[in-house]
């Protein structure tokens, strides 16, 4: 990644300390690390399926590829394109009564809820997200490069397996998670890079009317140039909130969601319930605090419909 993605503005108005901290703050934790912007994390699971467990091929330190142009925010308004700029929150792993889940599902914006099908508690995470008016995924295990069987769960989409096989799969996932109105992936390094694999599973969520929003575990991934092709809207993470596992981190990373925002219209991020669910969302709640008079959140479904003009239809519960 180019150091240049990130750069200093030319000069920083006469705002509060407060945010002069805030600015010069967001500069360093962008710019840091850009040789290790690459870096695997599938073989740092931490136990079992869906417990904050990750298959990142970057350094989440770094937004993912993209651009962002300047360090100071400005109040929302419209855009070139029309519409206000807009973040649209993904939290990961609910579906087996994950620390975090609660805190979450009491953030005062609206959310999308990825929840993995055939896990105790699957149906009623799904249920209650669509009872908050949260959107709701299908949070879709993938075979990754790396890590362990076990950190997947259930159901896993492996690259061994035949496009009948795949599509049973998909097609039986999507049915565990009521009200789902697309798939995204959990790791998935692997088979997000491999084209007929991503084929198979395009062709169910278009049967479906479902999208398919590419986590990015993996930068090589084939994901969006297939959905393209297939008529289908090309959804993509731009950002991970947490691979630091503090409060103050997520903050930072949802700052920097919040200024792609502001130059390239929208922005996609991740955040996770698990092991430090709690901490991540106590970080999102005080980055909607610096951000909400400066961007839109919306839920994935108002992102599609605004950039794609994508009707999805929820799934039948």
């Amino acid at each position: 990644m180019n150091k240049n993605h990130l750069r200093q503005p030319n000069r920083i108005g006469s705002k509060s300390a407060a945010l002069v901290v805030l600015i010069i703050s967001l500069a360093i934790v962008g710019g840091n690390g850009n040789a290790a912007a690459w870096q695997k994390y599938e073989s740092a699971g931490h136990g079992k399926a869906a417990d904050q467990t990750r298959d990142y091929s970057f350094n989440n330190r770094q937004i993912l590829p993209g651009r962002v142009k300047t360090n100071t925010l400005v109040p929302a308004g419209p855009t070139a394109e029309g519409g206000h700029p807009s973040v649209a929150v993904i939290i990961d792993d609910f579906g087996n009564n994950m620390r975090g889940t609660e805190e979450m599902l009491e953030l005062p914006i609206k959310l999308t809820v990825a929840v993995m099908p055939f896990l105790s508690t699957s149906e009623a995470d799904a249920r209650r997200a669509h009872e908050r008016g949260f959107d709701v995924l299908v949070h879709l295990p993938m075979e990754p490069r790396n890590g362990k069987r076990e950190w997947l769960g259930p159901g896993v989409i492996r690259s061994d397996m035949s496009d009948e096989e795949i599509r049973k799969s998909v097609e039986a996932a999507i049915d565990e998670v009521p009200y789902a109105i697309g798939i995204n992936n959990h790791m998935g390094s692997k088979v997000t890079g491999d084209e007929r694999v991503m084929r198979a599973v395009l062709s169910v969520c278009k049967e479906r009317g479902l999208f398919f929003v590419d986590s990015h575990t993996n930068y090589r991934s084939v994901a969006g140039r297939v959905a393209e092709q297939m008529g289908l809207p090309r959804v993509e993470n731009h950002v991970f909130l947490d691979d630091a596992h503090t409060a103050r981190h997520v903050t930072r990373q949802l700052q920097l969601a919040g200024k792609r925002a502001l130059d390239d219209h929208y922005c996609v991020t991740i955040g996770h319930v698990g092991i430090q669910g709690k901490e991540t969302a106590a970080g999102i709640r005080g980055g909607i605090k610096e951000l909400k008079n400066h961007v839109q959140f919306i839920g994935i479904s108002d992102l599609v419909k605004k950039e794609w003009n994508w009707n999805p239809e929820p799934t039948i519960p």
